[in-house]
């Protein structure tokens, strides 16, 4: 116990000693979080750590305007693309950017229209795997991936290798999405397959994605170089190949010093010549440090200006005198018990027992009955478990979709903590012989995810109590393998959450519910298909903001009904920090804990 606290101690000293001028410093902000970036490449980038840095490197088209999500505002475009003023066609499919003059890019080149052109361009045809270049094919292609845009020309369903598609094929590909983005004078040119409601948002400030690169500068640091039949020898590179990986050229209000990952550090500098005006800090220190005792003995003696503090920890920074504690801050996810309509049972024994409806194991199509989903859903205390587990600090859902979007119906309840109520619809499953002979399931959690283990030891209690013939067993599962077999539909249920990419309440239903959606696919496609599919295709497609409401109401209400999965917890966030850091704005679409451009320090 000694040897670690000494540890602790010089480990916060040697942290002291690297940036112990950021308490007297105004000029200066640290920031202490941990796990590092992935990548500093926008056509890679999905995860917040990426993101927050993503954030002040770089621009987008257009922004959000301070907390708001309904209100856009220009940025490198001059006009927000609407009906009204013309940039957007009457039928929504074709949305016109005026590309804003004189914005000068960290090495002082001048952003062009042929910037923004080859931006998305490039990230298209480059789809890393597990990127996010999805959120741009879906409207752009009616797609998900470069991979099934090529099977929709006319191309292989599938390929081991890009080499190995005919000339014909890499041609009709970059011209799909040549033409799908074009310059026309100072305007940039999107060409949508159908209407999409979010396309702005999907573009705005705060999602890595629709980061604004420079052309010359990507070619001349090995990305693509604009041409018709080169492209494939850039589709799916490793992270650290791709040109913006570590290093970058943005037009945003900071510039990239360095990123020192030996030492968890980056540090970044106003960027003097930045088109709107020089942000009021000089420099920006964010230090990755995983002990959270360090982060909060560097928060109280002031050596940081904020830090991550988990929820569960909260308590012990309330008090600190100069601490500020930001709370209630709505964070746009949720956390949910996917059920799987059609699992293995050979191989899977472990987990599903003997695969039969006889009391010792549970049959591939245990959740396809839809009394088995309601009785899962009344058998969960979604009280205790805010209150207990998430300390407060969330709220129950009201179905797939987090509650702070548009277009959610609050006279639609999710089910309530009902005992009782999940006895009779146990009752009814598999026509009464489920309540007969009762079952045995394996439910799975990832190893380390205490709040997930939790939820399945809840769920275990309540179920078990309602009759003795029912028996549930909880296990944790290594991340790599439990992800695994959540891909390939192998597990019968599974605990996953899920963060917005855009603050559109598609983002939600699309993964969920679609039966090309991330969990919908693998667990439940063909009763996705069935009964969702038309549903959410048709809420997409709709400009008018009541037509959206009136499916969107529908689609809540069938999955109240049809209960698909056991939503549990809509997320809140919090900020901890210094009452000397002035400025903060709080957006839920953005994926950084700061916003470093609005932020100042008025240290006494």
């Amino acid at each position: 116990m000694k040897t670690k606290l000494f540890a602790v101690v010089v480990a916060v000293m040697v942290v002291f000693a690297a940036t112990a001028y950021a308490a007297t410093d105004p000029d200066t902000f640290v920031f202490v979080t941990f796990g590092q970036p992935d990548t500093l490449d926008p056509a890679e980038c999905y995860d917040t750590a990426s993101g927050e840095i993503i954030h002040q490197i770089y621009d987008n088209l257009i922004a959000y305007e301070g907390s708001s999500l309904d209100v856009l505002i220009p940025m490198l475009a001059t006009e927000v693309p609407s009906v009204e003023n013309g940039l957007i066609s009457e039928d929504g499919t074709i949305v016109k950017f005026p590309i804003r003059e004189g914005v000068k890019f960290h090495n002082g080149e001048v952003l062009t229209p042929e910037d923004v052109e080859y931006t998305f361009e490039r990230n298209l045809l480059a789809d890393p795997m597990g990127g996010p270049q999805l959120m741009f094919y879906e409207p752009l292609f009616g797609v998900h991936s470069l991979a099934q845009l090529v099977a929709k020309l006319g191309g292989p369903d599938s390929f081991e290798s890009v080499e190995d598609l005919d000339a014909e094929i890499v041609r009709k590909v970059y011209e799909a999405v040549d033409a799908a983005i074009e310059v026309d004078g100072n305007y940039v040119v999107f060409k949508l397959a159908a209407p999409y409601g979010p396309f702005l948002n999907i573009l705005a400030k705060g999602g890595s994605w629709g980061s604004i690169l420079c052309k010359s500068w990507m070619i001349e640091n090995g990305a693509w170089d604009g041409q018709p039949d080169t492209w494939p020898k850039y589709y799916q590179n490793a992270k650290e190949s791709l040109a913006a990986y570590d290093k970058e050229n943005g037009c945003g209000p900071f510039k990239l010093v360095t990123w020192d990952k030996a030492t968890g550090q980056i540090i970044l500098e106003r960027f003097d010549d930045y088109w709107r005006e020089p942000a009021k800090l000089a420099r920006v220190v964010i230090k990755y440090i995983d002990e959270d005792s360090t982060r909060q003995l560097m928060l109280k003696t002031g050596e940081a200006d904020a830090v991550v503090v988990n929820a569960q920890f909260l308590d012990q920074v309330r008090g600190i005198p100069g601490v500020e504690i930001v709370e209630n801050l709505p964070r746009i996810a949720n956390s949910v018990l996917i059920f799987n309509f059609n699992f293995p049972v050979e191989g899977n024994e472990a987990i599903v027992g003997s695969g039969k409806l006889d009391g010792n194991g549970v049959p591939s199509d245990f959740f396809a009955d839809v009394h088995v989903r309601r009785a899962f859903n009344y058998a969960f205390d979604y009280a205790a478990y805010i209150e207990d587990v998430a300390m407060g600090l969330g709220f129950k859902p009201y179905g797939a979709a987090h509650q702070a979007l548009p277009f959610i119906d609050k006279d639609i309840p999710w089910y309530d903590f009902d005992p009782d109520a999940a006895a009779e619809e146990f009752k009814k499953a598999f026509g009464g012989e489920l309540w007969e002979k009762g079952f045995k399931l394996t439910l799975l959690y990832n190893s380390g995810n205490t709040q997930r283990m939790t939820a399945a030891q809840m769920l275990e209690y309540v179920i078990e109590s309602i009759n003795p013939k029912f028996q549930i067993d909880v296990q944790g599962m290594e991340w790599a393998t439990y992800l695994d077999k959540l891909t390939t539909g192998s597990l019968p249920a599974f605990f996953m959450g899920w963060a917005m990419d855009f603050p559109d309440i598609h983002n939600f239903y699309v993964p969920f519910l679609h039966s090309k959606g991330t969990f919908a696919e693998p667990c439940m496609r063909e009763f996705a298909k069935e009964n969702f599919d038309a549903l959410v295709e048709a809420g997409i497609s709709a400009t008018d903001p009541e037509e959206r409401a009136a499916i969107y109401r529908e689609l809540q209400q069938k999955v109240k009904d049809l209960a698909p999965c056991l939503f549990y917890y809509d997320a809140v966030d919090h900020r901890v920090h210094r009452d000397w850091v002035k400025g903060f704005v709080f957006n839920p679409a953005f994926s950084c804990n700061y916003d470093f451009y609005t932020v100042w320090k008025e240290v006494n």
